[in-house]
């Protein structure tokens, strides 16, 4: 995974106005077998919730990634992170991880969580950035044909 972001990606803050683009990425992203996926209502649900961003990354222009996170008083969760195939192993993901960090953590937050089933790739990317495992979900993802996966809880406290 590249450690420097790609010179043309732009990370921005995103809306309902966004959610053709979030859930483009969303669909190629996310493998159906594994259940992880928002659907559009969710999304769009969450959205005008208090405490609630949604930072899109644009690769030349086109939708590359995004992430969507919470926060409460001094705890933030990051409540999904995606990078389009066609843009992964370039840093998009840590940018958009990095960005999530700070964000937070200029708001307030001392507690940064995140869930993320167990097997992940991300699992890394989260480990490299400080995060460690503080618990597991078991049988928490339902995939398409019924397959369930683990959770696993991570924390980043300052």
């Amino acid at each position: 995974m590249s450690s420097v972001a790609p010179s043309s990606l732009v990370l921005a803050r995103a809306g309902g106005d966004d959610l053709d683009d979030v859930m483009a990425v969303m669909c190629a992203a996310f493998d159906k077998r594994f259940g992880e996926a928002w659907t559009r209502p969710q999304c769009a649900g969450i959205l005008p919730m208090a405490g609630v961003s949604l930072t899109l990354a644009r690769q030349d222009g086109r939708p590359a990634g995004f992430s969507l996170s919470r926060r409460t008083a001094d705890e933030a969760e990051l409540l999904l992170i995606a990078v389009h195939p066609d843009a992964a192993r370039q840093g998009v993901g840590r940018e958009l991880l990095k960005r999530f960090m700070a964000d937070q953590r200029l708001a307030g937050a001392r507690h940064l969580h995140l869930e993320v089933r167990d097997g992940n790739p991300a699992v890394e990317l989260y480990r490299h950035e400080g995060f460690t495992v503080a618990g597991r979900r078991s049988n928490y993802y339902r995939g398409t044909d019924g397959d369930r996966f683990d959770a696993l809880t991570m924390v980043l406290t300052s």
